[in-house]
């Protein structure tokens, strides 16, 4: 057995290690939890409680990136506000935010349904708008400097199922090394 084999078997592990966790962390989004512990539900009726958590467009899911050194992986999401969900914590209300809170408030409101009279619908889609611009209209009318809390909904990170991940890979694969160095011995290895 030379340098180059073990050398070739910690590969091996690492890449098994980045493909199984990348899979399990993109599963999260599917189980709308961190291996079992579950996202605290929206509040906003802007997204309703139907629709899958942090899943809107995709990007945050699509945006896991994982590098493999020759001692390990990491995982990250090259998105800016991955870490605010993932860990939570509190936003800072800014004018910019207050702009585009007001932008999406004459979004809603515009497209109220009315009737000839000018009165609104009371259909469906109307009393979605209403609501959704009342909305907008809080958070916009937040002061300047006030914070917004955002519950953590954690999707990549350390827990319990990882590590027993990495060390089933970990024995899976020197399994395979010592049945293919030594197999045709007699002793038995055990791990």
């Amino acid at each position: 057995m030379t340098k180059s084999d073990l050398n070739g078997l910690l590969r091996n592990i690492l890449r098994d290690i980045e493909v199984e966790l990348k899979d399990e962390f993109d599963r999260n989004f599917d189980r709308q939890s961190f291996f079992g512990e579950a996202w605290k539900r929206r509040k906003s009726p802007v997204k309703n409680g139907n629709r899958a958590i942090l899943v809107d467009s995709g990007t945050l899911r699509r945006s896991l990136r994982t590098k493999r050194t020759a001692k390990g992986v990491s995982f990250d999401y090259n998105k800016d506000y991955a870490s605010i969900h993932n860990e939570g914590g509190n936003i800072r209300v800014t004018k910019r935010m207050k702009r585009f809170f007001w932008a999406k408030y004459y979004e809603a409101s515009g497209s109220f349904g009315r009737r000839k009279d000018g009165s609104l619908r009371r259909d469906r889609r109307t009393i979605r708008l209403v609501t959704e611009a009342e909305f907008w209209k809080l958070m916009a009318l937040k002061p300047e400097g006030s914070e917004i809390r955002m519950p953590k909904r954690q999707f990549i990170g350390d827990h319990p199922k990882v590590d027993e991940a990495v060390k089933d890979i970990i024995r899976e694969n020197v399994e395979q090394f010592i049945k293919d160095n030594f197999g045709d011995r007699e002793e038995e290895i055990v791990l």
